[in-house]
């Protein structure tokens, strides 16, 4: 895809932090007497629907919004709902979705049964104004409306529909709008949820969609690169930057989003330089995420949250990089010291089993961006100190699936079908890249090995990504399963006295193309 040369030039970006990337295109666009805001999250800080406001540590005014305020609430229809846990599953669900014009007092309803949907909760906006490029896209203006529900009943479905003045999800013209979710259970039983990461919007990604809700997931794990708004991702450049992307990743989703907790982290191609310093402005705006991490404004896809038996945490790899450094050390190594307590908090819980952890870049992987240095020298060891029971990456598009790790070697191997043992034969690590976006391949040579399909390789000549950007040769051993084609991860967990996690892929064509068990002390 040719992308034209506009927005930071290109000598200049490669030099460039977010937080520079974001002045450059803020200070360039106020010399045209237009404005780069977030009313969401202008400076950082989020506010309400801010219409004609100047957002506090902004320069000049803000364009009037392209959409009318004027429009009838009864001729907006809300569209793209996604839902997210709170900090606490059994009684925290955040409800967020988008209108396509600015709305009064909107709204969600919710009840125990489809026709009494008697509670309402008052709901925000958060509006995100990108300006208009002559010759490449006009201005856009987008709001996005969250509601926060606590004090919910733990293991209950519940009922909701979302509306504003004018639009009424009771009302009986809009009933078929009603959707639904579950609460995590008060105690633990058995559950499944799935993964993968780099989706976009395209017919695979409906696909995977469709294909994942039939394994009736409790929650979905999205491991970054949501939308691909920001075409390059490299962090060197902000723009080939196109926000309509985000209406029809939202509506693309909502199919399985309305009822499937969308639990995302962020990835390369979600820093989004033109909203705020850190490129997360455009991420706050549109994701209602727990804020059980370390600083939910400055590292949103940052948190953690516990279910049945299974303690989750989310990490943001941008911070972590080394190939892609724009927002490498962002965090001034807070987001580190807090996984390294978060980790040991899981651990000693009562009744947490299993710790997955979940982010963007790759620990191991032979794929295009292969093994990500600044990842493993951050991250791996404070996983193997913890003994994390599952990895899963995304960044390369492709599946593959290693060997249980320890100490950077092969520490057991684990063939298609095995069960392994953290606690004895180091930590699996899975890259679900299949999620919908253009798919990669594997090194030259090197052949594809998937259930059914089984091909033996001693070794993988590979490469990881150093500090200096430039690649350095390894020669791996512990690349176990490798399929290049559109798929997603499915994993049941069980608890009692033999408490397990059943790790599978699925492909497109609903064939299994790997398995395995982790279980603990076995």
């Amino acid at each position: 895809m040719d992308i034209p040369d506009f927005g930071i030039p290109p000598q200049l970006a490669r030099r460039m932090s977010m937080a520079e990337q974001h002045e450059y295109l803020r200070t360039k666009l106020t010399r045209r007497r237009t404005l780069v805001t977030a009313g969401a999250v202008a400076g950082g800080l989020l506010t309400g629907c801010s219409g004609s406001e100047k957002p506090g540590g902004t320069a000049g005014t803000r364009p009037s919004p392209s959409v009318s305020t004027k429009v009838p609430g009864s001729a907006v229809a809300p569209f793209g709902r996604h839902l997210a846990f709170g900090a606490d599953p059994k009684s925290q669900m955040r409800i967020s979705w988008q209108v396509p014009a600015a709305v009064k007092k909107p709204f969600v309803r919710i009840g125990l049964r489809p026709d009494d949907l008697s509670r309402r909760i008052d709901a925000e906006i958060r509006d995100l104004y990108t300006p208009g490029l002559q010759g490449i896209r006009a201005a856009l203006e987008q709001y996005y409306v969250h509601a926060a529900l606590d004090s919910l009943r733990p293991g209950t479905t519940y009922y909701y529909g979302v509306g504003h003045d004018g639009f009424d999800p009771a009302a009986p013209a809009n009933r078929a709008t009603i959707a639904s979710f579950r609460t995590a259970p008060a105690s633990p039983e058995a559950f499944t949820f799935t993964a993968f990461g780099d989706q976009g919007v395209s017919e695979a990604a409906a696909t995977n969609d469709k294909l994942l809700l039939g394994q009736n997931p409790a929650f979905h794990l999205h491991a970054g690169d949501i939308c691909y708004a920001n075409v390059r991702g490299s962090g060197e450049k902000s723009d080939g930057y196109d926000p309509g992307f985000w209406d029809g990743y939202l509506k693309q989703t909502e199919s399985v989003a309305k009822s499937v907790p969308w639990m995302v982290t962020t990835g390369n191609h979600d820093m989004e330089a033109w909203y705020s310093p850190d490129g997360y402005g455009g991420q706050l705006a549109r994701w209602s995420l727990p804020d059980s991490g370390f600083d939910a404004r400055t590292a949103p896809g940052v948190y953690s949250f516990t279910y049945g038996n299974v303690g989750v945490v989310a990490l943001d790899a941008n911070d972590v990089s080394y190939e892609i450094p724009a927002n490498q050390g962002h965090t001034d190594g807070r987001q580190t010291k807090w996984l390294d307590e978060r980790l040991g908090e899981l651990r000693a819980a009562k009744g947490v089993d299993f710790i997955v952890v979940f982010f963007h870049h790759c620990a191991y992987s032979t794929s295009s961006h292969a093994s990500d240095g600044g990842v493993r020298a951050e991250w791996v060891p404070l996983f193997a100190r913890h003994q994390v029971d599952l990895v899963i990456n995304g960044h390369n598009h492709v599946y593959e699936r290693t060997d249980a790790i320890k100490n950077g070697e092969v520490g057991a191997q684990v063939p298609i079908g095995a069960s392994t043992d953290p606690t004895r034969d180091g930590i699996v690590y899975v890259t679900a890249g299949g999620g919908g976006k253009e798919l990669y391949g594997f090194p030259s040579g090197v052949e594809e090995s998937y259930e059914g399909h089984v091909t033996e390789r001693e070794s993988v000549d590979t490469f990881m990504w150093t500090k200096s950007r430039n690649s350095k040769a390894e020669t791996v051993q512990w690349s176990r399963v490798r399929y290049r084609g559109f798929s997603f991860l499915s994993v049941a967990a069980e608890g009692g006295a033999k408490p397990r996690l059943k790790v599978s892929a699925l492909a497109q064509n609903g064939e299994r193309i790997d398995h395995f068990e982790v279980r603990r002390g076995s």
